[in-house]
């Protein structure tokens, strides 16, 4: 619900803006409600729901490099010598198998433009994932696909609601969404429990570390999630994390946009859809947009009206020259 400010004398501009627009939705679509309802509903129907695949293994930092140039030479995943050419073992091999997915590397088992664009051998803009940037772009890409249903609940959902949690809080999180889904027959718990530990691997330092191997997951470096100094809790790293690249941010702000197929967005849809998948806050994300709508004015704008925000994009953008932006085009 909108923040209205009331007098006994008058409402404020934004108010009177926002209810003579409601009146108009529903003198021309009466069932404007019922619609909406009707829409959110099909939507969590179409929603796949996937909580496994990984078998219980966090992505590795070289695996993705592992697995495209493995996919560049037309090998099998499913084949008996995947393990001998990969140099891990089954297990292994559909875990990396699923983390190319997951990650947009892949889309079933071909390479797609971003895994060329990253980890070509000779074109590739950080095939051993030195940037701090890259990481940024590959945790967008997990969350914003949905191949792993877990982290868009996690980071876009949980996060809103609490920044402090535990293990079971996270589960009844989940189990509740997919009631209100009306997929509770997908939930199974002791499957989710193993997918919220290997999404807490991923992206936690190890708190008994047994090698360096423990150190070797993908997203670490990110330092978006914490361990508690007591207990056995966690807590969203909002304030100490670093600081996502202003490029991917906007990479982001375009995938989106790509998916919500309009030219002018709300703030908290992004601020829901790439902000929290950034951990960041509100004030965090309208900085971002009004320097990006400094940089890129001649394609969007960000306005801040009567207290609506919302960004307008008024010529089309590649998000690959918004990456050759920051990677260069050729390296």
């Amino acid at each position: 619900m909108p923040f209205l400010r009331i007098s006994f004398q008058c409402q404020s501009t934004t108010a009177v803006v926002r209810n003579t627009q409601r009146r108009r939705v529903r003198f021309l679509f009466p069932n404007f409600n019922e619609l909406r309802t009707m829409s959110a509903t099909n939507k969590a129907k179409s929603v796949k729901y996937t909580f496994s695949g990984h078998e219980s293994f966090p992505c590795k930092s070289l695996w993705l490099k592992k697995g495209y140039d493995f996919a560049v030479a037309e090998n099998d995943f499913n084949s008996a010598e995947a393990v001998v050419g990969l140099g891990v073992g089954k297990n292994m091999v559909a875990s990396i198998r699923f983390w190319l997915k997951a990650f947009g590397i892949t889309d079933n088992d071909k390479l797609t433009w971003l895994g060329n664009y990253l980890f070509d051998e000779s074109k590739g803009k950080d095939k051993y994932l030195e940037d701090i940037a890259t990481l940024w772009l590959l945790h967008f890409n997990l969350i914003f696909l949905e191949e792993a249903t877990l982290y868009k609940l996690f980071f876009c959902g949980l996060q809103k609601e609490r920044t402090h949690f535990e293990r079971e809080q996270v589960l009844t999180y989940v189990k509740l969404r997919m009631v209100e889904a009306g997929k509770l027959t997908l939930f199974n718990a002791n499957t989710v429990k193993k997918d919220i530990g290997v999404l807490l691997q991923n992206y936690t330092l190890p708190r008994k570390a047994q090698s360096n191997e423990d150190f070797s997951s993908l997203m670490i470096d990110l330092d978006l999630i914490r361990q508690s100094s007591e207990g056995k809790g966690y807590y969203f790293n909002v304030d100490g994390k670093r600081k996502v690249t202003k490029e991917i941010f906007l990479y982001g702000l375009l995938r989106m946009k790509e998916q919500e197929g309009d030219n002018t967005i709300p703030f908290d849809t992004i601020q829901e859809r790439v902000g929290l998948v950034f951990c960041m806050q509100d004030y965090e994300t309208i900085e971002m947009l009004k320097l990006l709508a400094s940089e890129y004015r001649q394609f969007f704008t960000y306005n801040d009206v009567a207290g609506i925000k919302q960004v307008q994009f008024t010529k089309d953008l590649d998000v690959k020259q918004v990456l050759d932006n920051y990677y260069g085009k050729d390296i």
